[in-house]
């Protein structure tokens, strides 16, 4: 019988690591999902998830539990992945674009479907990259939204809650950023 996430947070606090790595088993790839969606770099998502999970283990005695724990979780990486942008804008780092490979490393590294007609894998890829390049044009606010929602599946209240802002700002960051994917992928679709 698996258990809650509210018994093993209750069981974390108590000093249960075992109850905290169900908890990372149960979300980690979830969370990375999310991270990776963010970053576009697989080193950078995996460091945030794991600081994600550090700061949430040390922060267990702050979880109200007004909301899920997975919910909260969402939020603490998302902050942590909005952070990292912001400081790679300001240092000038180098878009994955840019690194040898244009990102098709990252791209084998993820799961994904194998299209067996070359001509559709090239189209797939083409596509794909145009996706993740107008995603990336997005503010960090709306890329979260968008990888929340469309990505993740969360409802607009979870997105709410994880974005720490009402329900009506989370629906009007997802539709610029539908928006603007539109206008930005029109001549692709």
């Amino acid at each position: 019988m698996q258990r809650s996430d509210r018994e093993l947070v209750r069981e974390s606090r108590r000093g249960k690591k075992d109850a905290f790595r169900e908890l990372v088993e149960r979300y980690q790839r979830k969370v990375l999902a999310v991270a990776v969606g963010m970053l576009h770099n697989q080193d950078d998502a995996l460091e945030v998830t794991q600081e994600a999970f550090v700061k949430a283990y040390g922060s267990l005695d702050r979880f109200k539990g007004e909301s899920s724990f997975y919910t909260w979780l969402y939020r603490i990486v998302v902050n942590l992945a909005i952070d990292r942008k912001r400081r790679e804008r300001r240092r000038g780092t180098v878009s994955l674009e840019d690194r040898p490979g244009g990102g098709e490393d990252l791209e084998a590294d993820l799961p994904s479907q194998r299209l067996s007609d070359p001509y559709q894998q090239a189209k797939s890829r083409e596509l794909g990259g145009r996706i993740r390049e107008a995603i990336d044009e997005l503010t960090p606010d709306q890329k979260a939204v968008i990888l929340l929602r469309e990505v993740e599946g969360l409802s607009y209240d979870e997105i709410s809650q994880v974005m720490q802002c009402p329900k009506g700002t989370v629906m009007s960051r997802l539709h610029y950023a539908r928006q603007a994917l539109q206008d930005k992928l029109r001549d692709c679709l």
